[in-house]
């Protein structure tokens, strides 16, 4: 690991990306280079049925006009899938991990309450034990095995940089959760740890509707015997019915913003005046991520949701 640190960014080319990202990303690239770290940038791209080049693309040209650089080539996570295959093995080598042949209907028959946490599926541990490895259960049932990771019981705790230590229940929100789909898809838990691993990545930074990930991946962290990194969730970015912002949902692109001839710096003094950096009552002055540096402070980062401007709200006041 680089003893300087390393931040990431980590977008998924599933569609533009919306001002949530743009403010994560932004908060991501100001700690890293405030800290004097590395920062490097992955394309989490391992759902085929989502993910589009062309969305990478476009998502490569939006960092760019916001002005982030990373240091090193893009990691692309489709291009090898051996340093997920060769953790997976380690996991289920070591009895962490086992596998699973139920489909989504047999799981939603098994459960009374299915859906414990949001729309999260929890899984209730029907295949745990019952097979010695995938090989058995695939020539048990004749059909293609996963690999889910056993949890233990009760509550897990997490230390987030911004929050202090979170509690989540894994077990009563997702139960043992995939790693390895039976269509041979690699999970986002396990991949995500990985990729971290292997590039160095010592500060996650991402938004906050991702808290209870933290304490799964510590699991699987703990299990490969990796350091785990530095937790910073950010707040969330609402739209104006307070609601997540969504590729789905149609949220502003950062795309519109760019097509609309809009100055990157504008909505970067936003993010960085929600972020903190400035504190001001009059709008931000126009500046590039790099000239923002300067200001940044996580003890400023307030812990409370902020609501997306609409494309033609954004003011911000040219001081220089």
């Amino acid at each position: 690991m680089n003893r300087a640190g390393c931040g990431r960014l980590a977008p998924s080319p599933t569609g533009p990306l919306h001002l949530g990202h743009a403010r994560s990303f932004l908060a991501a690239w100001w700690s890293a280079r405030a800290a004097g770290s590395r920062i490097v940038l992955r394309s989490e791209d391992l759902d085929a049925t989502r993910c589009r080049r062309e969305y990478e693309q476009q998502l490569l040209g939006d960092l760019a006009w916001l002005g982030l650089d990373w240091d090193g080539d893009l990691l692309r996570q489709s291009d090898d899938l051996a340093p997920y295959h060769a953790a997976l093995d380690r996991l289920e080598a070591a009895g962490h991990a086992y596998a699973c042949t139920c489909t989504r209907r047999q799981i939603l028959e098994a459960l009374d309450a299915p859906h414990a946490a949001g729309d999260e599926l929890r899984y209730p541990g029907t295949c745990r034990g019952r097979y010695r490895d995938r090989r058995e259960a695939e020539r048990l049932t004749g059909i293609a095995a996963g690999l889910r990771l056993a949890l233990p019981s009760g509550a897990l705790t997490s230390v987030d940089r911004l929050r202090g230590p979170v509690s989540f229940c894994p077990e009563q929100e997702c139960g043992d959760f995939l790693l390895l789909r039976r269509d041979g898809m690699i999970s986002y838990q396990l991949a995500v740890v990985v990729d971290d691993a292997r590039q160095g990545v010592d500060q996650v930074v991402r938004g906050d509707d991702l808290l209870p990930s933290a304490v799964r991946q510590e699991r699987l962290y703990a299990a490969l015997g990796l350091a785990v990194p530095a937790w910073y969730h950010l707040p969330l970015v609402l739209d104006a019915q307070g609601r997540r912002l969504s590729k789905r949902g149609g949220a502003e692109s950062l795309a519109d913003w760019r097509q609309a001839g809009r100055d990157p710096r504008e909505l970067v003094g936003w993010c960085a005046q929600t972020l903190g950096l400035w504190r001001d009552p009059g709008p931000p002055p126009l500046r590039t991520p790099a000239e923002w540096l300067p200001e940044w402070d996580w003890s400023r980062v307030p812990l409370h949701s902020v609501v997306a401007p609409p494309l033609s709200g954004v003011a911000t006041k040219d001081l220089a």
